[in-house]
């Protein structure tokens, strides 16, 4: 039951059920109070009417008269609750009695102990009849419970109009009073929906009092403003960090175009300079093997010049057609040079272990022809096995030490 339901019914129900509780305690103290009084009560006029009888008996039993002893005990017509009464003798033998028509039992062959016992529906009590201490007989007197049962039925009805009429009240007043605990309560169970439906943390409690209802919507409204403060700072923390995502992706987009474009441009500069190589070397390899005829015929002619002129020629004229041979001999070079040079563009690399100290000294000796007469000193220092192409190592070497001579 306090599960579900709302706040209001569950403060409703906690009241009603407080005072029906109360209502019921209090009204049941009352009815049993009333019921022990009244048996008290019927006791108490019980015994002192069965004194006086006892008190107005001792005569009729000590002379044995019963007519005496009947008159006596119609004199319990006085209480209209006592419907018999009966006198025994010393022995115990029933001598006397007197009913009214409401008694329908026997009476007891022997009378009971002294004092009083409850039944269902009446009280019987044994009043002993003495004189001057010496016991003369026993009173019996019956009193119909009937008008007791009656007031306590009065009581239980009157009980229950009670709780009915003070459960109405207090339904009435309840429903007024609760609202002072309900009401701030539904007002922050509806702040916290708003808040958890709808993500709006700018929404506050209403306060309705200055108490500890009061305080805890105060505290919930605080909190509320520090969630909508941090979340205005998440905002733009996350705005900011978009901004600056969106920035980057722009940057990043812009580093990609300029890539594109500057791989187009080696692109094309590369299938440029691929072209101008290979024009280069046509060029170089149709210049090379052009140049190679009319070399040839130079160095023909110089050695039939120095053939048919031998021993003829000046000084001069001799170290001029040794100066035409050198020279025909290094052109020579330079277009071997150039085919080599053109020969590399269409060859394929071939790596292998190079003894760099081999070509020096077989590059050496093919540059005799040119330091032939020549004072030249060699230095060379001890030189490391490396790995690459031969051939091109070769021309390198044979281009650089060429050029140094």
């Amino acid at each position: 039951m306090f599960s579900t339901g709302s706040i209001t019914r569950k403060v409703m129900t906690v009241i009603l059920v407080t005072c029906g509780v109360v209502l019921f305690l209090a009204c049941g103290t009352f009815l049993v109070y009333e019921r022990v009084t009244h048996r008290q009560a019927a006791v108490r006029g019980l015994s002192t009417l069965a004194r006086a009888i006892a008190a107005n008996s001792t005569a009729a039993l000590a002379f044995q008269n019963q007519l005496d002893a009947t008159q006596v005990l119609s004199a319990v017509t006085a209480d209209p609750d006592v419907i018999a009464a009966a006198l025994y003798d010393r022995s115990g033998a029933q001598f006397a009695t007197f009913h009214s028509d409401r008694h329908t039992a026997p009476f007891p062959d022997r009378p009971g102990n002294d004092g009083y016992e409850f039944g269902r529906a009446n009280v019987v009590l044994y009043e002993p009849v003495a004189i001057d201490g010496r016991r003369l007989g026993t009173l019996y007197l019956e009193s119909n419970l009937g008008d007791m049962r009656a007031q306590s039925a009065f009581y239980g009805v009157l009980v229950a109009v009670v709780m009915l009429l003070s459960g109405i009240v207090a339904i009435v007043i309840s429903s007024r009073l609760q609202r002072h605990v309900s009401r701030p309560i539904a007002a922050l169970a509806q702040t916290a929906l708003a808040v958890s439906e709808r993500g709006d943390f700018s929404v506050r409690a209403t306060k309705v009092s200055t108490d500890e209802l009061g305080q805890l919507t105060d505290a919930f409204n605080t909190m509320l403003a520090r969630v909508e403060e941090q979340d205005r700072t998440l905002r733009d923390q996350g705005t900011s960090l978009r901004r600056e995502v969106d920035e980057r992706v722009r940057a990043e987009a812009e580093v990609r175009a300029l890539n594109a474009d500057l791989e187009r441009r080696v692109a094309e500069r590369t299938n440029a300079l691929q072209v101008a190589n290979k024009e280069l070397e046509s060029f170089s390899y149709s210049v090379s093997h052009d140049l190679r005829a009319p070399i040839r015929h130079v160095l023909g002619y110089v050695e039939m010049l120095e053939e048919e002129t031998a021993n003829q020629l000046s000084e001069d004229a001799t170290r001029y057609v040794e100066t035409i041979r050198t020279s025909s001999l290094e052109m020579n070079q330079l277009v071997e040079d150039l085919l080599g040079f053109a020969r590399m563009g269409r060859t394929e690399m071939q790596e292998g272990e190079i003894d760099l100290g081999e070509i020096v000294e077989d590059t050496i000796h093919r540059l005799e022809s040119m330091t032939r007469d020549r004072d030249i000193e060699w230095q060379i220092q001890p030189l490391p096995a490396v790995i690459g192409d031969g051939s091109l190592i070769r021309q390198v070497f044979a281009n650089l030490l060429g050029n140094a001579v």
